[in-house]
């Protein structure tokens, strides 16, 4: 099978032929019909340094937003079937340490994720743990498929606490944070103030649904969000950029009593006094992964309902043998989510 393939610890993949894998007990093998590109693939592909410290073994098969159809199944499985479309759940768990046992599988104490830790999905088939396999309903469009996985952090961060009626502020417009706009507004939110310094971001902002779209490096969200809230500050603030200025920004603009979710991930420390928070008694809540497996039924279900439109955040599309184009194109801010078109 064709897959693409981190064969050195050094930037760039490889699509090579390798032998398509072969199921075990529990497993089943998925034929990769979409599977779409996460800022960790970019990081893997530019072989960022903590990716470097990440990644144990090379050559390792990328790729882990997937969607596609079951073509086998092993010993055992019963919870799906072959002919099923399905997406994956990409956190490989272990299920039996404390964490699984107590419903926090999504925080696993002998985590494996999908394209780091094993082969992953940038390629014509993968295998993955039965229990991995989320059916979808043939009303969500399927080159929406492999998006379900990153939508899940976005609706674990928008939904960290209820937002119907709420005021809420989203700092950075990446494809997460886009589709965390388009959430907030259909599960109630009554204002979305978003925030992203890329002018092609800003007008997708749009288009998913935020009524305030702000330039942080040219305008005063303080004062915007000021003003918007007669002074009072926006019920909840998701920080998704990971920029340390948009932390701190979080903490000035949420109202006090209000709630901070935070999923971007910061490559420098964050100076900031405690006391800032603990003052306006903030709720900051930090988000990784999805739970397994309510936050897949919201997903579905907004998806599936049309209160979410995932069309205008796939910006291009590419077969795996461009996956040099691909990688590119959002290096060089030309795409906001890249999807492969594998099957």
């Amino acid at each position: 099978m064709k897959a693409l393939v981190k064969t050195r610890r050094a930037p760039g993949f490889e699509l090579l032929d390798t032998p398509a894998p072969k199921v075990g007990a529990g497993e089943v093998l998925v034929k990769v019909h979409y599977a779409s590109i996460c800022g960790s693939d970019v990081h893997l592909y530019q072989w960022a340094s903590w990716m470097a410290e990440h990644v144990k073994e090379i050559p390792r098969i990328a790729g882990h937003e997937t969607a596609g159809k079951i073509v086998a199944v092993g010993e055992g499985v019963t919870e799906v079937q072959v002919g099923d479309f399905v997406v994956l759940e990409t956190h490989i768990v272990c299920g039996t340490c404390y964490q699984c046992r107590i419903g926090r599988m999504h925080v696993c104490r002998n985590l494996k994720i999908l394209g780091f830790d094993m082969d992953g999905s940038f390629a014509e088939f993968v295998k993955v743990p039965a229990r991995n396999c989320w059916k979808v309903p043939p009303s969500i469009p399927r080159e929406w498929v492999s998006l379900m996985e990153p939508m899940g952090n976005a609706v674990d961060a928008i939904l960290a606490e209820p937002v119907s009626g709420q005021r809420i502020a989203i700092l950075g417009c990446g494809p997460i944070g886009l589709m965390g706009i388009a959430v907030a507004k259909a599960c109630g939110a009554s204002l979305v103030i978003a925030s992203e310094p890329n002018p092609f971001r800003r007008e997708l902002s749009k288009r998913m649904g935020a009524d305030i779209v702000v330039n942080p490096e040219e305008q005063d969200l303080a004062e915007i969000v000021r003003i918007e809230t007669n002074g009072e500050g926006v019920d909840a603030v998701a920080e998704m950029s990971g920029h340390p200025q948009a932390f701190l920004q979080a903490l000035d603009i949420v109202t006090p009593g209000g709630c901070v979710a935070l999923l971007g991930l910061y490559n420098q420390p964050v100076t900031f006094n405690p006391s800032d928070a603990i003052m306006k008694a903030i709720r900051i809540h930090t988000v990784t992964g999805r739970r397994m497996f309510s936050t897949w039924e919201i997903v579905t279900r907004l998806l599936a309902t049309n209160k979410v439109d995932l069309d205008p955040i796939i910006t291009h599309r590419f077969p795996l043998e461009r996956f040099d184009e691909a990688f590119r194109s959002i290096i060089n801010h030309q795409a906001v989510k890249v999807v492969f078109e594998v099957g």
